[in-house]
């Protein structure tokens, strides 16, 4: 039970608290007066949650369309008390009149948080009844809750690991285990309500709960501690600075004196979970602290007072109307996890032979995958300076245009930018928090530079980057990217069991708003921070990516976008209304020779013939003034969006590929006419992507300026105006020539160890070994293996170099001889006593044949071998 609150009357059941918005305007009638708003029990429900009139008629509607919809929720038709409760939620949102707390719902319902997001999710796919309002609040309830579980599973491990359950002879009768449990909780959560404004920020919020810990460690006596806690507690008593004289001194002085004696105990938490000392410090010092002070807790031998704590956490909870997170402390039915996620969580895998070698790796919970990624990129910053090193002092010295001061003063000016901004959006007492950050940014910011000046300087043959280094929107964007990295890095979501980026206050774009930069400017520099930076970890990389995917497909189409002005003089420069990028380039390696210096200072002259003298020592791209054109030349070409397009078109048939494969199949003559026609829409009716996205989202489309509605008037008043007239030629008796269906090169992001199927419908993937643990930068850290993944098979490794792939040419032409061979001479085959993938079935799934006697892996290879280079 979480505790009452002090005030009469201000409970009902459990979990049904006193809110302020219920009024004293007298009680509702009963639910017989209110059937004209539905069925008698949820009337009841409506009271119990004290809807408004109009909640409730809207809530009954919504209701209404679900139920009507056959077979579209399956298991939850006859669950009416449910679909009433999430129905209610959703007119509360959408009309502001929320006059319970999201856990009174629950309660009311009897449903758990995880099956009350299931369902919402169910029906806003299902039957669109969700909307961006609704869809928002519940994404911030589903990353608050996400945050708080992973926290208290932590929390009470760690709280058994520092406390000993059972009480000693030497502890008072009245201090136990459970109640320092409870007070240490709810001063976390009062601590974190108050402090942090983002309380979906894993990071802090767990560096917080090491404070409030350290903080009850040194209030317990040393017999109720397991070592090393007791030792060092046991050292401050004897040195008295738990016992400080209290008279005479104010709160703030008694509270300093305590913390700047002794930090022997948060060492020893920093050390035990992997935190940055420095860092916990300064949430220490500039957050908790304070905190401290605000809610009146006194630095003495007691624990504080777990009523009052519980009053003030009340107020706070009723304030926000989500979720009571003291439940935990009850093992709430509410707020338990699927019992099949919780096994996942917490399962080790377990060896089959005792025998074996021990190889067992700890369970990445949510806490441990955010410190182990932290620590990787503090091991790649640790040698760097946040000031330019001797190297890069050099490259500005030889510019034309000493560019140190210009960047020196920029990024002094954008961290006092990104240090208010950051305050702005966590809480103003985490200012020094963003600070710290920033400046971590600023060190692989000029990592990066450096090693982007060093490829440069090989490739060229050139020591003066003076048009380079003093242009403003390439350090904007690099720094940009560089804080992005560790924005990522430290925002990493409780949610976020694959890597996957989840969306936080901060997330990306955030820093692009933070730094006042175009997405497009962005863009530009993604591909050539990652080449520059081995070290980054495939998290970080591939976060890059979907930075980059986000900014093809909305992102850079926004009306204020430079990427419409490029396109313009683009076919101005052709005199005709021409492609941005030719199609037929999709067959070329995405791989590119391009660097940041092309795209920053493009528009380019086009590329010179391969081979050619002046294609060798492409000076000029780096520090050639600009020249007076006479005006008969053309606009020059444009390297940026010659790849910027380039890459949309990969992007783009990707996803349309995947859609025909799910949609249309059965119509292969339909996928060249679909490719051509969203080739001519991108190349010569872009205006349709202005302030839309290339996917386009169905519940929300612009129609014209301020008017917003469903894709399907969108596809009516827009689309098909500019479009019909094109489609239409498509059904004459002279259609327009098709488009090609390209193959798209491998993303200069792909990694070598993604599963190859077998061909044939055999459900057998082959993927290289993959090791237990992962090394980065001296430092072994467990990758993430499910007790399945582990027992995968997997036969020899990854192909690398080009001497491998030419030594299976050999092995499947000498195989090719054989067979043939062993063809004319005999029918049978001779057993093979190798492992075989034969198994009955259909020829491969291209068409081609292949003798009887040939295995599946072999069948396998000789495809391979068609795309080997020899």
């Amino acid at each position: 039970m979480p505790p009452k609150p002090p005030r009469k009357g201000g409970a009902a059941a459990k979990g049904q608290r006193a809110s302020p918005d219920r009024g004293t305007g007298g009680t509702s009638p009963p639910a017989a007066a209110r059937l004209e708003f539905g069925e008698t029990d949820f009337v009841a429900l409506c009271d119990t949650l004290r809807v408004s009139d109009i909640v409730r008629a809207n809530a009954w509607k919504t209701y209404e369309k679900v139920s009507s919809a056959d077979g579209t929720l399956e298991g939850y038709s006859e669950k009416k008390k449910d679909m009433w409760g999430i129905c209610i939620f959703i007119a509360a949102v959408d009309l502001d009149e929320m006059t319970f707390t999201f856990t009174e719902l629950l309660k009311s319902i009897g449903m758990s948080v995880c099956t009350c997001f299931r369902l919402l999710r169910e029906m806003d796919v299902n039957m669109d009844t969700i909307s961006t309002k609704v869809d928002s609040n519940v994404s911030r309830l589903n990353k608050k809750y996400d945050v708080l579980s992973a926290l208290y599973h932590k929390f009470e491990r760690t709280c058994g690991l520092i406390y000993m359950i059972q009480p000693s002879s030497q502890t008072s009768a009245e201090l136990s285990f459970p109640l320092v449990l409870k007070t240490s909780w709810i001063t976390f959560l009062l601590a974190k309500g108050k402090v942090l404004q983002m309380e979906d920020d894993l990071v802090i919020s767990f560096q917080l709960l090491l404070c409030v810990l350290d903080y009850f460690i040194k209030l317990s006596p040393p017999a109720m501690l397991k070592e090393p806690y007791k030792s060092h507690v046991s050292a401050m008593s004897i040195n008295g600075s738990t016992r400080a004289p209290r008279r005479g001194q104010n709160r703030s002085t008694r509270t300093s004196k305590q913390t700047d004696t002794d930090t022997k105990v948060i060492e020893v938490l920093c050390k035990e979970y992997g935190c940055n000392l420095d860092e916990v410090k300064n949430v220490y010092f500039t957050s908790f602290i304070p905190f401290l002070n605000s809610v009146g807790i006194v630095t003495s031998n007691e624990l504080p007072e777990v009523e009052d704590l519980s009053r003030q956490y009340e107020e706070l909870y009723l304030k926000n109307k989500d979720i009571d997170a003291r439940l935990f402390l009850d093992n709430d039915e509410t707020l338990q996890r699927n019992h099949i996620e919780c096994l996942q969580l917490e399962r080790t895998p377990r060896k089959n032979n005792p025998d074996e070698e021990l190889n067992l790796i700890l369970p990445q919970t949510p806490v441990r995958a955010a410190m182990n990624t932290i620590q990787q990129l503090m091991m790649i910053l640790n040698s760097a300076s946040d000031k330019p090193s001797d190297n890069l002092i050099s490259y500005f010295n030889n510019c034309t245009v000493n560019p140190k001061e210009s960047i020196l003063a920029r990024v002094e000016d954008l961290g006092n930018i990104f240090k208010e901004k950051f305050a702005e959006a966590v809480g103003q007492g985490c200012a020094e928090i963003g600070s710290q950050r920033y400046k971590l940014g600023v060190r692989l910011y000029y990592r990066v530079m450096e090693s982007m000046l060093k490829s440069e300087e090989e490739r060229l043959s050139v020591h003066n980057f003076s048009k380079l280094l003093n242009n403003n929107t390439f350090h904007t964007s690099l720094l940009a990217c560089a804080v992005e990295v560790v924005m990522a890095t430290y925002g990493r979501n409780a949610s976020q069991s694959d890597g996957t980026s989840n969306e936080t206050d901060l997330s990306f774009p955030w820093i692009l708003n933070v730094l006042d930069l175009e997405a497009f400017d962005f863009y530009k520099v993604i591909e050539s921070f990652i080449k520059a930076e081995p070290s980054l970890t495939r998290e970080m990389i591939k976060h890059l990516e979907r930075c980059e995917h986000r900014i093809m497909e909305s992102l850079a189409w926004q009306s204020d976008s430079s990427l419409f002005d490029l396109i313009k003089q683009s076919k101005e420069r052709e005199g005709q209304v021409d492609q941005p990028e030719p199609t037929c380039t999709l067959n070329l390696p995405l791989q590119h020779n391009h660097t940041a210096a092309d795209l920053y200072l493009s528009p380019v002259r086009s590329p010179k013939k391969k081979g050619s003298i002046a294609s060798l020592n492409p000076t000029p791209v780096i520090d050639a003034q600009p020249v007076l054109a006479p005006q008969t030349q053309k606009p020059q070409k444009s390297t940026s969006l010659s790849l910027f397009y380039k890459k949309v078109y990969r992007l783009a048939y990707l996803r349309l590929n995947t859609l025909f494969l799910r949609l249309l199949f059965d119509h292969p003559e339909l996928e060249h006419l679909i490719w051509t026609l969203f080739q001519h829409t991108l190349q010569n009716e872009y205006e349709l992507m202005k302030d839309r996205h290339l996917d386009q989202t169905f519940k929300r489309v612009l129609i014209r300026e301020g008017q917003y509605d469903s894709i399907i008037v969108f596809y009516n008043l827009v689309f098909m105006q500019k479009l019909k007239t094109n489609i239409l030629q498509y059904a004459s008796n002279r259609p327009p020539t098709l488009s090609p269906i390209p193959h798209i090169p491998r993303s200069p992001y792909k990694f070598s160890n993604s599963p190859l199927r077998v061909p044939a419908g055999n459900n057998i993937y082959i993927s290289p070994l993959k090791s237990p643990y992962k090394f980065s930068e001296g430092m072994l850290s467990p990758t993430k293996m499910t007790p399945r993944s582990r027992i995968l098979v997997s036969i020899g490794e990854s192909f690398g170099t080009s001497e491998k792939f030419q030594k299976i040419n050999q092995m499947v032409g000498s195989s090719d001889r054989q067979l043939k061979r062993s063809a004319e001479v005999s029918t049978a085959p001779k057993p093979l006593k190798r492992l075989r993938f034969d198994i009955e079935g259909q020829d491969e799934a291209d068409g081609s044949k292949h003798l009887p006697g040939e295995s599946k892996f072999q069948q396998k290879l000789a495809e391979m071998s068609k795309y080997c280079l020899l």
